[in-house]
This record gives C-alpha cells, sequence and structure tokens, in this order.
C-alpha cells in the first residue's frame, strides 16, 4: 500500500486536535448547576445518555478516514518482461577423496570450490544452471533449473564421500554433457572442475570430449591444487586427526585438450583468489544480452476508507436526530 499524495496524511494531527476540543471543550449541555453537589445522590447516566456522549467518536474517525482517502491510497502492481534466451551451463564438479587437500586454506579444495561456484550462480540470475558431481561414479545432483536458491541447497549437501572414491573425468564430463542434450539455449556449457588424474576407465575423457564437441557444447576445465606434495587430513588411531604431506598429480594436459577440442579454455587454480579469477573471467566469456521492461499499474484503494468515512456521518446524523437524540 502507497499514497499518491502523502503530504495529506499529515492532517491526521489536526483532526485529532479537534476531536479533542470537542470532546473536552463543549461540557454537557444537559448538566444542572447546584451549589452543594454532595447532597444529590450520584446517579449512573443511562445507556442512551451514555451512547450519545460517544457520537462525536464516530465523526472524528470519519474526518480520519476522509483524509487517508484524500492522500490517495492504491497498490501497486509491476510485471517484469524479459527479451532474450539465457545460458545452460552444467557445473561438473570432482569430489574425489583428493579434494580433501588443504593447499586451499582455511577450507580444503571443495570448500573453496563450493564457495566460489555459489558466487558464480547468484550472479548469473537469468541462466539454467546444473549440477554434476564424480567421483569412481558420476550422477546429477541437479537439473538444469532456474531456480537458484534449490540448486545452492544441493551444492551445500555436496561431500567427499558420497560415492566411491576414484577419478572418472570422462563419466563426468558426459553425464554433464547429456544434460544438455535437449537444450535449445544458443549458448551450452559444461564447466569441468578437477584436482586428478582419469583413473577410471569406464569412458575415456577424450570420447566424452567428443561427444561435447558433437552437440556444439563448449567445455572450460578447471584444475583446482598444485602438483606436487600438499597437506591432506588423516585420522591417525593413536594420535587423531593430523595433517600429513600427500603427492598429488593433475593431468594438466587432458584438460587442455578437453577445453581445445571443444572451443573453450583451460586454466589453473593453484590457490583461493586464483580460483576466483577464473569463475569471474568464465563469468566475462559466458555473457547473454537481456532487454527488460517493466510494467507498474496501480489500484486505486480510495473507496475503502471513503466509504466507511461516509457511512460513519450518515449513522451519526441518523442516531443523533432520532434515537440519540438530545433535548436541551
Amino acid at each position: 500500500m502507497e499514497f499518491a499524495n502523502p503530504l495529506l496524511l499529515l492532517l491526521l494531527p489536526a483532526v485529532a486536535g479537534v476531536m479533542w476540543m470537542r470532546l473536552k471543550g463543549g461540557g454537557d449541555r444537559t448538566a444542572l448547576r447546584h451549589s452543594r453537589l454532595p447532597l444529590l445522590v450520584p446517579i449512573r447516566p443511562p445507556l442512551k445518555v451514555r451512547l450519545a456522549r460517544g457520537l462525536p467518536w464516530l465523526s472524528g474517525l470519519a474526518l480520519v478516514l476522509l483524509v487517508v482517502a484524500a492522500a490517495g491510497p492504491r497498490q501497486s502492481h509491476s510485471s517484469e518482461e524479459i527479451e532474450g534466451e539465457g545460458i545452460d551451463i552444467v557445473l561438473s564438479l570432482d569430489i574425489s577423496g583428493s579434494m580433501r587437500s588443504l593447499d586451499f586454506e582455511p577450507q580444503d579444495r571443495l570448500g573453496a570450490a563450493k564457495e566460489v561456484i555459489r558466487d558464480f550462480i547468484d550472479g548469473r540470475p537469468n541462466d539454467r544452471i546444473g549440477l554434476v558431481v564424480f567421483a569412481a561414479r558420476a550422477f546429477t545432483q541437479c537439473p538444469l533449473t532456474l531456480d537458484h536458491p534449490v540448486l545452492n541447497g544441493f551444492l551445500e549437501e555436496i561431500q567427499v564421500g558420497l560415492v566411491d572414491d576414484g577419478t572418472a573425468i570422462g563419466l563426468g564430463l558426459a553425464t554433464a554433457v547429456a544434460r544438455l542434450k535437449h537444450s535449445t539455449s544458443p549458448s551450452r556449457t559444461v564447466i569441468l572442475l578437477t584436482d586428478g588424474v582419469n583413473n577410471v576407465p569406464t569412458l575415456e575423457p577424450e570420447t566424452a570430449a567428443k561427444l561435447a564437441k558433437s552437440l556444439d557444447v563448449r567445455v572450460y576445465t578447471v584444475a583446482i591444487g598444485r602438483e606436487g606434495l600438499v597437506p591432506y587430513p588423516v585420522n591417525d588411531p593413536i594420535f587423531g586427526r593430523q595433517t600429513r604431506q600427500r603427492e598429488t598429480k593433475i593431468d594438466v594436459e587432458l584438460l587442455r585438450n578437453i577445453a581445445a577440442l571443444t572451443g573453450g579454455e583451460m586454466f589453473q587454480a593453484t590457490n583461493p583468489e586464483t580460483l576466483v579469477n577464473i569463475f569471474k573471467t568464465i563469468d566475462a566469456l559466458e555473457t547473454a544480452r537481456y532487454e527488460t521492461t517493466v510494467s507498474t499499474w496501480y489500484r486505486e484503494r480510495m473507496a475503502w476508507f471513503g466509504i466507511p468515512a461516509l457511512l460513519l456521518l450518515l449513522l451519526e446524523s441518523v442516531l443523533g436526530a432520532t434515537w440519540l437524540r438530545r433535548v436541551p
């Protein structure tokens, strides 16, 4: 609810002042003066007298409603028309055991990736985005959707250990491409993020890349983490949770070939800042033009206040002239 002429509402204090003067300043015209009131037995006024004294409240409330009606109460309604077509993007995220490496402190690799992906999703409200995860197997965590709060909810649920350990890059890519098979978007994109080497021979990554190319799906590959010795958490049966150095290897050449074959680009992130910048770069590369038209219309609600005000004034007049009429 809003008002077309809100300054008129400043008259309300004046209305309250008039009411106060009317109720307190006029006195009771039917009262009798007597020099010694204690000699008179107090008598409670009858119901009609008490109701008659309340008649000024009807006109006072009516004046308040008339002022509100004069201010032009109305309800606004808006509609937004978006012209153009969005981009369909599927994120394929590695959740193998190596994603627990702590070279992205204070988080592990998976935690850093989830944080950056969440910001990426929030920055693309007009695009359908889906989410695929993979380790030894791959599955769709969330299909393509414009309901990004739901997508972020699925993203939060991701953790290492959802599936058997391993790094099936080929399956992760192929599953993501399959989600775009029936897409009619002019731009279809997969962002593949991994920190390892394909070690599951179920489907070769090169085959999945050729599938993406045949469906005109562009693939951006992101290698997360650095190669060599990196800190990794382990649970020691005697000393509890410990951090030890662990050898990691990333097949950067494979990721570069996948990106080149599909018309995408390959990136490598070795720290949180680099990862943020990579997703900013991808965000800038994958753009769609939109023209937004916002229409606003109003529904006048003056009658909601004006009609009750007139009815109150009429009621006061009728009661004052008939049942509650006061005779001097």
